[in-house]
């Protein structure tokens, strides 16, 4: 129950200074200059510039709709955690002061896709999102193995292109894209569940291995094999994970095996079955 308690004020925490990092970003480099971050933020930026109503509240009012979506689809953690990301956000929008940190459009492209990645990616590390197109992106990534900074990039580009029709301005649409693909790029850093690697273990230890990583829900090969120089059998365990499960492997083999030969390799992509952990999944 205690570790329960703890994992929740983690995430918490988490998701709090992920809507922190976010809400600066909005206030302090994007909506100056009047550029778009992605998603539901964005729609709720093109809104608010041709309305002049309060961004903040259409990003939770636009929000609550796929929130809905998110918990009938993802899982009630993962949309517990977004709706405490979307309201934070939204709080945090209003207290930060509206303000220019930088003139060049350049810079407040950059350090605004950034934050917004840093927020993101924080929040998803966690097991929750940002909402918006995180959701949408989510649910896609959960049925197809591919890039959730790339899908959130090629949901946003029908966003990007209303801006630039609707202001005859396309170097905002064009900055407001750099800003976007940034972000993309720092959510792929820091939230690396689709990054795969293949593990290949050279042990003397095969059940007790074996029994031990029964727990990761990942498939197992297993090989027979047999020293070159000593002549001896041993066994060759082969799995492939994430980079993000990857630390608990290697804790597993070090505490039950430290005499395992590991050699740990990048895989470029998976064919067949590629059982996903149900701890890794959102709402779980």
């Amino acid at each position: 129950m205690f570790q329960l308690q703890r994992s929740w004020t983690g995430s918490i925490i988490a998701c709090l200074l992920g809507a922190a990092l976010i809400a600066s970003s909005f206030n302090l480099f994007l909506i100056p200059h009047q550029l778009l971050s992605g998603g539901i933020s964005g729609v709720s930026m093109l809104v608010g510039y041709f309305t002049d109503w309060n961004i903040s509240l259409l990003f939770l009012i636009f929000n609550a709709p796929l929130l809905i979506w998110g918990l009938l689809t993802l899982g009630r953690k993962f949309i517990i955690l977004s709706v405490v990301s979307v309201v934070l956000t939204t709080w945090f929008m209003q207290l930060i002061p509206l303000m220019t940190v930088s003139k060049d459009l350049i810079i407040s492209s950059v350090a605004g896709g950034v934050l917004v990645g840093l927020g993101t990616g924080i929040s998803m590390r966690v097991g929750g999102s940002t909402g918006g197109f995180d959701i949408i992106a989510s649910i896609l990534t959960r049925k197809r193995d591919f890039s959730l900074g790339t899908s959130l990039f090629g949901l946003n580009g029908i966003v990007i292109v209303a801006l630039g029709l609707f202001k005859n301005n396309w170097d905002l649409a064009l900055y407001s894209m750099l800003s976007m693909f940034i972000t993309g790029k720092v959510i792929d850093t820091i939230h690396i569940r689709h990054l795969k690697v293949t593990v290949f273990i050279i042990t003397k230890k095969k059940d007790l291995l074996l029994k031990k990583m029964q727990k990761l829900k990942r498939g197992v090969t297993v090989i027979d094999t047999e020293g070159a120089y000593t002549k001896e059998p041993q066994h060759m365990l082969m799995t492939v994970t994430t980079r993000y499960e990857l630390n608990e492997l290697q804790n597993l083999v070090r505490q039950w095996d430290p005499q395992a030969f590991v050699n740990i390799t990048e895989t470029v992509g998976v064919m067949g079955l590629f059982r996903r952990s149900d701890r890794s999944e959102p709402g779980n």
